[in-house]
């Protein structure tokens, strides 16, 4: 006798639930993605156009995942999961790339001779970073696209790998922060703000605030990486990474907080030339 089974709702295995709060993340990130369109006109710089991409990759990762929950055709869905899984991996390069590039772009402004240590100087290759960055992206979505149940053990190797890689840089984002706070701590009294916008005066606490939410984020992702229950747990997973992102994203709204292109050229046009800015 045949007996009637159930499609598997991928979604709910996964641990999705609250359609409430990715409805609310994908509302906030609306008129965020409207204001990095808006400052991408008014102050053009690599920061702002890569925020436009975060932001616009988290509205529709969010969107998803909304869907996930409220249908049941998309909840049962495992290409749509997987999709929505890559977004939110793929997303978080950009964030993580924009306050790489934020901290080198003031240290620019600051006009302070580069380090003529080689590993400073190697930590600050841009290229570098985003070749690393890409590849922990590209091990990621490896890992997710060819997810079997249970994962197998090369993609747990890759998902490792690739969060030790996103870990390993995002304190590496935090070292560089601090080595500009303590320029810039050094170089107090000989400079003066008054005139500088509230983003270029608080540079440094802000920049600081961002390194924390970021570690915060990566140290819950390395932290669950052999549970992907506890990982996926909305009530761990958006606290400890949905929020700490956001956040970091109204940070970089700050006014005055993201130098324009063109002043970055002025600044140093003959040491820093227009590639190294992106």
């Amino acid at each position: 006798m045949a007996t009637n089974t159930s499609p598997i709702n991928y979604a709910k295995a996964f641990g999705l639930h609250s359609e409430t709060a990715a409805i609310v993340f994908a509302i906030l990130y609306t008129p965020l993605f409207g204001w990095y369109i808006r400052q991408s006109f008014a102050r053009p710089t690599f920061v702002h156009f890569i925020l436009v991409l975060f932001c616009a990759i988290r509205l529709t990762a969010f969107a998803m995942r909304a869907a996930l929950i409220s249908l049941d055709s998309a909840g049962q869905n495992l290409n749509i999961l997987i999709a929505d899984e890559v977004l939110f991996g793929v997303g978080f390069f950009s964030l993580l790339y924009s306050a790489y590039t934020l901290v080198l772009d003031l240290e620019i402004m600051s006009d302070r001779p580069e380090s003529n240590n080689p590993i400073i100087r190697l930590t600050k290759n841009r290229f570098l970073f985003r070749l690393t960055l890409t590849a922990a992206v590209a091990l990621g979505i490896v890992a997710i696209s060819s997810k079997t149940n249970p994962p197998s053990k090369t993609d747990q190797i890759l998902h490792k790998v690739s969060t030790i890689i996103f870990l390993a840089l995002t304190i590496l984002q935090a070292f560089q922060t601090l080595l500009l706070t303590r320029m810039e701590i050094e170089a107090r009294g000989q400079e003066k703000h008054y005139n500088k916008p509230f983003g270029a005066r608080h540079a440094m606490a802000i920049l600081f605030l961002v390194s924390i939410l970021l570690l915060v984020r990566e140290a819950f992702v390395t932290a669950t990486v052999n549970n992907s229950a506890k990982q996926n747990n909305e009530h761990f997973w958006y606290p400890l990474l949905a929020i700490p992102e956001i956040l970091v994203a109204l940070l970089f709204g700050t006014p005055g907080l993201v130098p324009r292109r063109d002043e970055l050229q002025q600044r140093q046009p003959q040491q820093h030339g227009i590639l190294n800015y992106v």
